[in-house]
């Protein structure tokens, strides 16, 4: 089995954000780790199921339509759920369909100012930063490793995710629906340097490596919440 690339993810140099980076070191001192060592199997402490919470939030309908009135009632949107961390990712125009483990950068990655995930080809959420959902404070970023010489989930996203396809999280509170503003890709080492690390509420961006370039260049999703664009 040939070995999996990883994203290359680099944290270093983001453009004008010394209160950033002091954040993600009090961050990554006071959250205890959920994750495996890299090349290890991981667990998967995702303690809730998808389908039970979609199903929690689809609105039921009456078992008889009610009678027709003269001036019918306004649709009324539901709710947004509140920020919670996100434990489902699905990606129809990619086939991608699979569990979010959380993923906090470790004292050393911080040393380092780079982050790999686990060895695995799970989906892995950055707790350090944004939690996606009513109230957001930051971008939420979700990465996950393409592989050489096989089929894996994020592979897809260098060929098959376009602008306009729909991404959605399934979180603890609820499901939340987003639309790809933008496919791009980045030489992973002038990652660091991208306005992807600004601070941004409710963004969504998803990273992995660029199948074409897979040692080179890393390949970024960005998507906005549906309806707000």
């Amino acid at each position: 089995m040939a070995p999996p690339l990883h994203p290359g993810l680099s944290m270093r140099g983001w453009r004008g954000s010394p209160a950033r980076w002091a954040g993600l070191a009090l961050s990554a001192a006071l959250i205890v780790a959920a994750t495996s060592v890299a090349g290890e199997a991981s667990s998967e402490p995702v303690t809730f199921d998808r389908q039970t919470v979609a199903a929690a939030f689809v609105p039921v309908q009456p078992a008889e339509p009610p009678a027709a009135t003269a001036t019918a009632a306004p649709s009324v949107p539901a709710p947004e759920p509140a920020a919670s961390p996100p434990g489902w990712l699905t990606v129809e125009a990619a086939g991608i369909d699979q569990s979010i483990l959380p993923l906090t950068p470790s004292a050393e990655e911080f040393a380092s100012q780079s982050i790999v995930p686990p060895l695995t080809e799970d989906a892995y959420w950055l707790t350090s930063f944004g939690t996606p959902g009513l109230a957001s404070e930051d971008t939420t970023y979700i990465t996950g490793h393409s592989w050489e010489g096989r089929d894996a989930p994020f592979n897809r996203l260098s060929t098959d995710a376009n602008v306009g396809d729909s991404i959605v999280l399934t979180t603890e509170t609820g499901v939340l629906d987003y639309v790809i503003d933008s496919v791009t890709t980045h030489d992973k080492n002038t990652l660091k340097d991208s306005e992807i690390w600004n601070i941004v509420p409710n963004r969504l961006v998803l990273i992995s490596c660029y199948t074409e370039d897979i040692w080179g260049k890393n390949v970024v999703i960005t998507a906005s919440p549906a309806g707000s664009v």
